[in-house]
């Protein structure tokens, strides 16, 4: 086998609107690409097409469907379940809930978490909204110009403000929220990002 070929094994693509790049007859196939190109046997490519297919939130009877019938929030969906198929070690996702209402972003967010947690994958999730990075990642790289320039936990990279502003990045709600009772004199740490820690520290649970 060659490397490539190993490399897609492990790791999962879902791009930005990966909606776009549905293309089958029907949403059973259009999930079984990926895994039948990897030469999953017939009777296990069945289940893995129906487990993804219940990942995603959707029932099974809309196996049979059009993709091309569906809602656009279902298409998502879909096109997701069709990475999760692979079982993929190490899933990479590119705005993943991008246009999306905060339900289907609510929605989407958890649907990675449950694949991180069932899987103990990797997930890599790149984005320009910080609120849903501070809410999903245990670590953030911030990227400027292709070189990297913050890495470390979300606390430890959302304390830089000037920093984070400088290279065109909009702070997380919180931050920019603790930044401002910070300059108005509170002994607010600067390291509060999100909003479960920022009502803890306000009602002095520390």
């Amino acid at each position: 086998k060659t490397f490539i070929w190993l490399l897609r094994k492990q790791v999962g693509m879902v791009f930005q609107y990966p909606e776009y790049q549905l293309f089958e007859q029907t949403v059973f196939e259009d999930i079984a690409y990926g895994p039948k190109n990897l030469g999953v046997a017939e009777d296990e490519l069945e289940k893995q097409v129906f487990d993804a297919i219940e990942q995603v939130g959707l029932s099974k009877d809309i196996a049979q469907k059009s993709p091309f019938e569906l809602s656009g929030g279902q298409k998502r969906r879909v096109a997701i379940a069709g990475v999760l198929a692979m079982q993929p070690k190490v899933l990479v996702l590119d705005e993943p809930i991008a246009g999306l209402d905060p339900l289907g972003k609510n929605d989407i967010l958890q649907i990675i978490k449950n694949y991180h947690k069932a899987n103990n994958a990797t997930v890599i999730m790149i984005s320009h909204n910080m609120d849903d990075i501070v809410n999903i990642a245990d670590r953030v790289i911030v990227m400027h110009k292709g070189e990297k320039v913050l890495d470390g936990t979300p606390e430890d990279v959302f304390s830089n403000y000037e920093q984070i502003v400088e290279i065109g990045l909009e702070l997380p709600t919180v931050s920019q929220i603790v930044k401002n009772m910070i300059k108005e004199g509170k002994d607010v740490p600067c390291s509060i990002c999100t909003l479960k820690a920022l009502v803890k520290y306000l009602k002095g649970d520390r």
